[in-house]
């Protein structure tokens, strides 16, 4: 994963609406998932988007939430909450109301995780959820 070049202060990332640290926690996983299947498979861009597809989903990330919960931090469980708590402005059509609301808090403290600079924890968390499978 790559490190941001200006890390936000922790508190003001917590200021932030969870839902947009979900936004950004989005992207980052997503990137991080595009990047490994592609370092690792040689296989060609519709196959790696379909294989990205099955990983970055509501249902994907609801389970490695569910892994890495016990690893948290006080801090990190605190973000993570707030991201499942907090009201989306849209539903997910392939996925249960409960893998839905656990996905957005998975992206949400990836989001803060990144835009803090703990792009290692981030790995690390990703690492210990991938021994578990």
């Amino acid at each position: 994963m790559f490190e941001i070049k200006d890390p936000m202060a922790r508190e003001r990332a917590k200021q932030m609406n969870p839902v947009v640290l979900a936004f950004v926690g989005d992207a980052v996983y997503t990137l991080a998932v595009r990047e490994n299947l592609a370092r690792g498979t040689g296989l060609k861009t519709g196959e790696l988007n379909r294989m990205t597809s099955q990983v970055v989903s509501a249902h994907g990330q609801s389970e490695l939430a569910g892994r890495i919960l016990p690893l948290l931090t006080g801090e990190e469980e605190e973000i993570y909450r707030r991201g499942r708590n907090a009201k989306k402005p849209t539903k997910s059509k392939n996925a249960t109301v409960a893998e839905y609301v656990r996905s957005t808090g998975f992206e949400a403290l990836f989001g803060y995780l990144y835009l803090t600079g703990q792009s290692a924890r981030a790995e690390e968390l990703l690492a210990r959820a991938e021994e578990e499978t």
